[in-house]
């Protein structure tokens, strides 16, 4: 019957993590896949282009000092002066150069790509839909299911932990946000580096914090700044939505207790944050 849809979903293994596309799709399973499977290649050209892993790709060569920016696909510069506004807009909180004076925008670049590969399927006619970049969630503006508007927040430890599981669920319907993205050491360790620290020393004064925002890029680039503050992050984010309201993002922030032998957590967060808890 026309106007119908069915459920898809689709599971992408790239940049060292899983993409999930899922949703509603008025389309036969082929027409559906085809556009999936050209959506997917946006993710893994992005990989092939700025992975420092990689020791092909144009960003290796960059980092190695065989090439300039102006001698790489035009994608790098954008990514480049990308990453140079951001530093901008965050006052120097977010920073793609390493420790090491390296350029690594990997702290853009993967939600950079599924904005992308999102952008291409509603373009396409799929407009009900949600993405799941590796934690990191875009939801569109059509999105029909219920739980599709409501996000996890994880608890700050390894998925592998047996205490592993959701620490509190928000619900994005009938806000202006988006997207989610979480920065944290419960995986990786202490790989956020905090920019105005002398040689750029980790970041290690909050275990996890998570950002809602308008758009994913966004939600993930304040998420990396906002790690790297540390205790400044919510005084700095209320401020910074005081000035710029259009603009505005909020902030579940945990860290460490201070005091000997002790695991408490601290929880704080941005003012009007406490509107999105699910009820």
């Amino acid at each position: 019957m026309a106007g119908t849809t069915r459920e898809f979903f689709h599971h992408e293994t790239c940049m060292g993590t899983v993409f999930r596309f899922g949703g509603q799709t008025p389309f036969d399973p082929a027409k559906t896949k085809q556009l999936v499977m050209t959506a997917c290649e946006i993710l893994h050209e992005a990989d092939r282009t700025f992975s420092l892993y990689k020791p092909e790709s144009p960003l290796s060569r960059l980092a190695r000092g065989e090439a300039a920016v102006k001698d790489l696909p035009p994608v790098v510069s954008e990514i480049w002066d990308s990453c140079e506004a951001w530093e901008s807009i965050t006052d120097g909180w977010f920073s793609a150069f390493t420790p090491e004076h390296t350029f690594d925008p990997s702290g853009i670049v993967k939600t950079w790509a599924a904005r992308a590969a999102a952008n291409y399927l509603v373009e396409n006619g799929l407009h009900d839909l949600t993405v799941n970049a590796g934690g990191d969630v875009w939801i569109s503006d059509d999105a029909t299911g219920v739980d599709d508007w409501r996000v996890g927040l994880h608890k700050p430890v390894s998925i592998g932990s047996a205490e592993a599981g959701a620490l509190t669920v928000i619900d994005l319907k009938d806000t202006v946000f988006r997207a989610v993205a979480t920065s944290g050491s419960a995986e990786r360790g202490l790989h956020i580096w905090n920019p105005k620290a002398p040689e750029r020393a980790a970041a290690d004064e909050l275990v996890q914090v998570s950002i809602v925002a308008r758009d994913l890029v966004t939600a993930d680039v304040w998420a990396t700044a906002a790690f790297a503050m540390g205790s400044r992050a919510i005084g700095i984010l209320d401020r910074y939505n005081q000035a710029h309201p259009d603009q505005s993002v909020q902030a579940f922030a945990i860290a460490k207790s201070d005091e000997p032998n002790s695991d408490e957590l601290i929880f704080a967060a941005t003012e009007g944050f406490s509107e999105l808890f699910a009820r």
